[in-house]
């Protein structure tokens, strides 16, 4: 186990993302649900905005834990071609699943965000945070929507991830970090003493209060 909890994770990536502390020129941005009560810690700790950026992997019909894809906001979607190919998921296959999740991003959308506008990320660095990333679709799929908003800069920030993942992020990434980097690698939930579900209403929560946080900063 490297982490008690996902506040645990936070805690240490941060650690590892202090020079972007107090900079006005930084967002940190969570990968719901799991991915925000994580980037709530780094958002903390940085004292710096927190919202969210929505991303959902595409899991093999009858394998879901395995991603062929995923989506992200603003209709982006990335398809692992070898996988693809090699689990034999069929075009009819692939739409359906992608617009269930889709789907389930706009609800997401509505659930966390409802009226309140997303934070603007044009010319600024963003700090895209995970609690982990396994396959880096879901992560890629993200990257690729944000690079549409027009930020200075992308870091990707997770706890823990396989090396052959880290690799390929950091062909699409300004920068990369990562606390723990494993060769051996099964499921994210190994690394974490607790890895229980959060919820939709925990995710609302940690925005209420992070938006509470940068009012009275600024007043």
């Amino acid at each position: 186990m490297s982490f008690k909890n996902r506040v645990d994770a936070g805690r240490k990536l941060a650690r590892k993302l202090s020079s972007y502390q107090e900079r006005d020129d930084v967002i940190v941005l969570g990968i719901p649900r799991g991915g925000a009560r994580v980037a709530f810690e780094v958002a903390e700790a940085l004292n710096v905005p927190l919202d969210v950026f929505l991303s959902h992997k595409l899991g093999v019909p009858g394998h879901e834990e395995l991603a062929f894809g995923a989506v992200a906001s603003g209709g982006v979607r990335v398809l692992d071609q070898r996988v693809v190919a090699g689990m034999g998921i069929s075009r009819f296959e692939i739409e359906q699943i992608s617009g269930q999740v889709r789907r389930e991003l706009e609800r997401r959308h509505r659930v966390y965000r409802g009226k309140v506008p997303a934070l603007d990320v044009a010319g600024m660095t963003v700090v895209l945070v995970d609690d982990g990333i396994a396959t880096g679709s879901s992560m890629k799929a993200a990257v690729e929507a944000l690079r549409r908003l027009r930020p200075a800069r992308i870091v990707v920030a997770t706890p823990v991830a396989p090396a052959s993942t880290c690799r390929r992020l950091r062909d699409i990434a300004d920068e990369l970090v990562c606390v723990d980097v494993r060769d051996e690698f099964l499921a994210i939930g190994q690394f974490y003493e607790d890895f229980s579900q959060v919820t939709d209403c925990e995710v609302t929560e940690l925005l209420r209060r992070a938006r509470r946080r940068d009012f009275r900063k600024v007043a």
